[in-house]
């Protein structure tokens, strides 16, 4: 069946007829899908057929009868919605045109001819015509030719004239055989045959319609197989023009005809694609499609401007129609950001006249190109869905509060624009998507602007230290802590000889980051349980005072690990349980470990030796020594000491020393550096050999080439004071990006800046961090060069170009010259108290020096922190007692509950629109 619609041979009729020849084969193209058909007796009178006045509407109803073969173009469409200025008139003009396209019963479309000799001489050039031969018409066939009169009707939009030809009983020619007669259908132009078609899959109007569109199209409608021609024509568009992909189960159907009509009519503004292959919609498709039902996407190929960029795609989200594809089309049509700069209740764009909300994002000079690609981002989003505009108010005065960042207007007549405060672009879009969301914004920023009030009037009972308000959000909370030995002065020095090693916390059980750090040891005493030889226990140094001055503890909290006979280690790292857990473990061991052979030495780089460590994967650091090298030996040794629990250490310093080294081509004194369990060792020659330079030197070592930056590692390279060249995903990076960014890293020099990235979905708080350089998240991956350290600036790289080692060399080139424009420059404000501290002195009363064991009085609520306490050094009390002003308290006001107690949030500076106004703070300590 496909080899006879591909090229259908033609026969002379008689010899008075004139000559009907078949068309030139057409381009290569795939094979057409099998038509679709229905079994013989379905078009006899079994078949139930509509009745004349529920018949469907003339499938021209979107285009204009065009004569010899000319297609009328896009904007001459019947539907004009978006040339009208107000909405009732498009909407009374679509009214009359409907009603004047329902077909009227008893209209007899469908032409008689004689004979077929009378029709062939009757054919003109560029005339189409679909010809049924039949040498009679039994009472059986009358429902079938119900249906070629309908579609007479649809057709005739189309400049295609339905005929039924009368055979005479002595003509026996091709048209006229019995194997043709009343089995086949003809469609010509002028006396060329395009294409013939069995009557089974002629079943209904849907079919016939569809089935001519698609013969007349097959040069403009592309019909594909497989992924790899899809992709074809996609790379041929980029730059371009732009693609309609339509998948349809099978032909014939009125979803087939919809997808016809409408390349009849957007065909030579849009290239259609057709496809009827389930695999080839599931490859296209993210989720898992139904393939019982039809699909239709628009490629946006002419956007696509590089081979590599892939077209985007907007999936039609209603019910495949002729009505529903031409919508979607106007709306692809559309600006993707509108710039207003008028009273935005005067603006009427394409989408409010079918119906769809406009989405306002507010701007102002400064931040202007922010807030446009703040827009575009958005409008992808909603594309479709909602429209965007971009509302200068330098342009255009608002009698709305200033804060205001978003506008939303609905099609709705009579509704007001409603200005709200949104602190990202997923509440823009959720704010589209859910019609309940801008009554609840409303009320949210009520109730938010009561409490601010509030606050307001009693400012100073708001907590500003982060750790205090989660830990007391938490307090109720119970924590395992049957794996941790409680020690008193009557137990400490007894416990402490008893086991090899013993981990103490020494904390305050009133203060707060104590309780936090609390927490995370009792999960490293469940890691490490029933570890051999260590032993985990606290102290609690509010009731142990005396204990706590004896050791010598003088912050909280602090943990030491006492071994006998030996002096005690103090940790200063962070207070992650990762971090605590990897301490006591590297703590097992001497730092550093002396080798005694070559094997040791060997397999401590492979990570097999010690046995202790063989499975806690960290980098192994083995310095080589020669006899003639014994300073840097000791200098070594003491910088062992001073990293031990933080670093894996060996050192082999035996008469083969200098093998060893010469194997990876360095000499003593040197550094052998494996990072990955022995299978690449570096070799790092020691130029430096005073104490201090071996710590620096080990340290940056230990750093990673192309390091993913997390909350616990970020301080270690800010030690560094370099610039960030910072790659922020929202997942993990591509292996074309991690080989290129490795490249980039690795031919540095030393000391010009931190190569490195970030995963927003490990570390969330990248989001907040980007949302300060910009506003509002930008699309993803971006690459940014941060100078911490000199002024602030924040550069992007752009978009367009692909990261590759030679386009970022050429970008940084320019950073360096000076040509390039910051895309914002961080505040240089300092980070201090939002509030005085509080007078305790001052609170309390003369006649009561003890502090009143009273729940509401206990210093873990009236304690104020400094902002910059770090728990892992420092005082964690933070700021002077006597600080404050005395005179600005004279009584103590009566402390918020967990649930009262609020953090300021932080707003965006130097941005408007400020989609980010606010950081969220942790639901509980244990998060920090």
């Amino acid at each position: 069946m496909q080899a006879q619609l591909r090229e259908p041979r033609c026969e002379r009729v008689s010899a008075p007829v004139p000559p009907v020849v078949t068309e030139r084969p057409r381009p290569a193209q795939a094979s057409l899908p099998p038509l679709r058909t229905e079994p013989p007796a379905l078009l006899r009178a079994s078949r139930l057929f509509q009745p004349c006045s529920r018949r469907p509407p003339r499938g021209g109803m979107l285009s204009q009868h065009r004569a010899g073969g000319m297609r009328t173009s896009g904007h001459q469409l019947g539907i004009a919605m978006s040339a009208q200025k107000d909405r009732w008139v498009s909407s009374l003009v679509f009214l009359l045109f409907c009603a004047s396209s329902i077909p009227k019963c008893g209209s007899a479309i469908l032409q008689q001819e004689p004979s077929p000799q009378h029709y062939f001489s009757g054919l003109e050039a560029g005339k189409t015509s679909l010809a049924f031969f039949t040498p009679s018409v039994s009472p059986g066939a009358q429902p079938f030719w119900e249906q070629i009169e309908s579609s007479a009707e649809a057709l005739q939009d189309y400049g295609v004239s339905v005929v039924k030809v009368n055979c005479p009983k002595e003509d026996i020619s091709r048209y006229c055989g019995k194997e043709n007669a009343l089995r086949k259908a003809f469609l010509f132009r002028g006396n060329r045959l395009i294409r013939e078609f069995p009557t089974d899959a002629l079943f209904d109007v849907n079919s016939i319609v569809a089935n001519v569109l698609f013969a007349l199209l097959f040069n403009e409608v592309k019909y594909v197989e497989t992924l790899a021609d899809l992709e074809n024509i996609e790379n041929l568009l980029k730059g371009k023009s732009n693609m309609v992909f339509a998948y349809v189960p099978a032909t014939g159907t009125a979803e087939h005809r919809a997808v016809m009509e409408a390349a009849f009519v957007y065909g030579t503004i849009h290239q259609f694609v057709l496809t009827t292959e389930a695999a080839l919609l599931k490859a296209t498709s993210h989720d898992d499609p139904d393939v019982s039902s039809a699909w239709l996407s628009f490629c946006h190929c002419q956007r696509a401007t590089e081979p590599a960029q892939p077209c985007r795609r907007t999936a039609l989200a209603q019910p495949l129609t002729l009505l529903s594809i031409h919508r979607h089309l106007k709306l692809m049509g559309a600006p993707l950001v509108t710039e207003v700069a008028e009273d935005p209740e005067k603006i009427s764009t394409v989408h409010l006249q079918l119906g769809l909300p406009l989405v306002f994002i507010l701007s102002q000079k400064e931040t202007y190109e922010a807030d446009r690609r703040t827009a575009e981002f958005v409008a992808w989003q909603l594309l479709g869905k909602a429209g965007v505009a971009l509302l200068s108010r330098d342009l255009v005065e608002l009698n709305v509060l200033h804060r205001s960042n978003v506008a939303l207007k609905t099609p709705d007549e009579g509704m007001p624009i409603q200005y709200l405060v949104l602190e990202d672009t997923d509440e823009v879009i959720t704010l589209v998507e859910d019609k309940n969301k801008v009554k609840q914004i409303q009320e949210d920023e009520q109730e938010e602007e009561e409490d601010e009030d509030e606050k307001e009037n009693n400012n100073q009972d708001i907590q500003d230290d982060q750790v205090v308000e989660a830990v007391s959000r938490d307090k109720k909370r119970e924590l395992p802590l049957e794996q941790i030995l409680v020690l008193t002065e009557e137990n400490f020095h007894s416990s402490l000889s008893e086991a090899a090693r013993t981990v103490v916390l020494f904390y305050a059980s009133w203060e707060a980051v104590s309780l936090a750090v609390l927490r995370s040891y009792s999960e490293v005493a469940a890691h490490l349980k029933g570890t051999p030889g260590v032993l985990l226990s606290r102290v609690n140094c509010w009731d142990w005072p005396g204990l706590c001055s004896q050791e010598n503890v003088t912050q909280f909290p602090t943990i030491r690990i006492y071994k006998e006979g030996q002096q005690s280690l103090t940790y200063g790292g962070m207070w992650g349980t990762e971090e605590l857990s990897s301490f006591i473990l590297l703590s097992q061991v001497s730092c550093p470990l002396k080798l005694a052979t070559m094997d040791e030495a060997e397999g401590y780089l492979r990570g097999e030796f010690p046995s202790e460590l063989s499975s806690h994967h960290h980098i192994s650091l083995l310095g080589v020594f020669s006899s003639a090298t014994s300073e840097a030996r000791e200098a070594f040794e003491e910088a062992g000491n001073i990293l031990s629990g933080h670093v894996r250490m060996g050192m082999y310093f035996e008469d083969d020393a200098l093998a060893l080294s010469r194997k990876y081509s360095v000499s003593p004194p040197a550094l052998l550096l494996t990072r990955s369990g022995g299978r690449s060792v570096e070799g790092i020659p020691l130029s430096k050999h005073s104490v201090q330079d071996m710590v620096q030197t080990i340290r940056y070592e230990l750093l990673d080439i192309f390091p993913e930056i997390t909350v616990p590692n970020l301080p270690q390279y800010l030690q560094l004071g370099k610039p960030f060249l910072i790659l922020f995903s929202a997942g993990d990076i591509s292996q074309v990006e991690s080989r290129e960014m490795l490249k980039l890293a690795k031919r540095r020099p030393q000391q010009a800046f931190v190569a490195c990235w970030l995963n927003l979905k490990k570390t969330p708080v990248g989001y907040g961090i980007l949302r300060t350089y910009f506003s509002t998240t930008p699309p993803l991956p971006v690459l940014l060069w941060v100078s911490l350290h000199a002024g602030g600036q924040v550069f992007k790289f752009p978009s367009e170009q692909s990261i590759t080692e030679m386009n970022i060399l050429s970008w940084l080139e320019k950073l360096q010259a000076g040509l390039e424009i910051p895309s914002s420059t961080l505040s240089e404000e300092d980070w201090k108290p939002p509030l005085p501290a509080y007078d305790f002195l001052q609170m309390m009363e003369p006649s009561m020096p003890e502090l009143s064991p009273h729940p509401r009085d206990t210093p873990a609520q009236h304690l104020a922190k400094s902002p910059g306490g770090d728990p892992a050094g420092g005082d964690p009390a933070g700021g002077d007692p006597a600080g404050g002003d005395p005179a600005s308290r004279e009584e103590p006001s009566q402390p918020s509950t967990a649930e009262e107690i609020g953090s300021p949030g932080r707003g965006l500076r130097g941005t408007a629109p400020r989609l980010a106004a606010r950081d969220k703070q942790g639901k509980r300590h244990s998060e920090l």
